[in-house]
């Protein structure tokens, strides 16, 4: 619906490229928390597009596409490991002693992603750790399209009455959205 000259300019002129023209197709993201560094961790929206563990490998499931100018944000809630944070109960059969990837990078998750250029049929596969540079410590400090995402998505878990909001209030996500 477009009911002024600055939407119809949005829609028409700067986001109409990302519906025109796709540059990726079947976009699919797999992350694996370091246990050693999270104990727990929920992934915030995106419920419906949970893909099973392995069809990540399968190139025959479709995913997501991706168009030219769009962008893909994951939140993840976590608890790091050692934190009186836990709302989960431990799981019993969890490996006492999970391997380190390496002390020194100080890695706290490996991120894969798979996709396919839009005219093949075999996926491409590019996978990086996600380690303490990659953090930020204080979300004033985040970047803009990231803070308005995590308000966005604090919203709609207050819409839907989301049992861990806690302290997380309609005042703390307005302030959120209006520092972005």
């Amino acid at each position: 619906y477009i009911d002024t000259i600055n939407e119809a300019r949005k829609v028409l002129v700067e986001q109409v490229g990302g519906t025109l023209f796709t540059i990726a197709k079947d976009v699919k993201f797999q992350i694996e928390f370091n246990p050693m560094r999270v104990s727990e961790y929920r992934l915030i929206g995106y419920e419906t597009r949970l893909l099973n563990r392995e069809d990540f490998n399968n190139d025959k499931v479709d995913a997501g596409d991706i168009g030219a100018g769009h962008s893909v944000t994951a939140l993840y809630e976590i608890v790091p490991a050692g934190s009186n944070g836990h709302l989960m109960d431990p799981l019993r059969y969890r490996a006492a002693t999970p391997v380190e990837p390496s002390t020194k990078s100080g890695e706290i998750a490996f991120l894969r992603m798979r996709y396919k250029l839009p005219n093949e049929d075999q996926s491409r596969l590019i996978e990086r750790p996600v380690t303490d540079r990659d953090t930020i410590d204080d979300v004033a400090r985040a970047p803009e399209d990231l803070r308005f995402a995590a308000a966005v998505a604090g919203f709609g878990q207050l819409l839907r009455n989301d049992p861990y909001m806690k302290n997380f209030g309609y005042a703390q996500v307005a302030e959120l959205a209006g520092g972005a």
